[in-house]
């Protein structure tokens, strides 16, 4: 954790998650992330979408994947960044500059995603807690994000 305005720290109902950002391939994104973090949104939003071997959603205000923060939506920063394991990426919905809030995990290769939606961040420890998260769309009891803080104001 040397960039600590660079690095989030998310406590998950599973247990503790640090991702490093990457304001050079999308720095947009990562600013809105920031900004949502610090303001709390994320504080106790659920995983409502979690897919085995493929990824977990969160972000969503209504649990759903039908909602998003009150903010405009962003502008694609789509780059040649993989969607591997620990991949950090924006959801969104068909259209390519209606990301928003919603993100995803991947649990591995995801491929198909790439230089399709906005890859922002990289798991760099944590990511048996995200194996851990229960699976389901959505899942029956979903596990929750309890915090997401930016390093440097924690």
């Amino acid at each position: 954790m040397s960039d600590l305005e660079n690095t989030l720290l998310l406590e998950t109902s599973k247990g503790k998650v640090t991702i490093a950002l990457r304001p050079d391939l999308a720095p947009g994104h990562v600013a809105r992330i920031k900004e949502l973090a610090r303001e709390g949104f994320y504080d106790g939003i659920i995983f409502h979408r979690v897919i085995a071997g493929f990824m977990a959603q969160t972000g969503c205000p209504k649990g759903t994947g039908t909602g998003n923060s009150k903010k405009p939506d962003l502008k694609a920063e789509f780059n040649p960044e993989p969607h591997v394991r620990g991949t950090c990426s924006m959801a969104r919905t068909s259209a390519p500059n209606s990301a928003n809030s919603q993100f995803f995990i991947c649990f591995g290769d995801a491929s198909f995603l790439n230089r399709q939606y906005t890859v922002w961040g990289q798991v760099t420890e944590g990511m048996d807690a995200i194996d851990a998260l229960a699976k389901g769309e959505p899942p029956k009891n979903p596990d929750r994000i309890i915090s997401m803080r930016v390093a440097a104001d924690a």
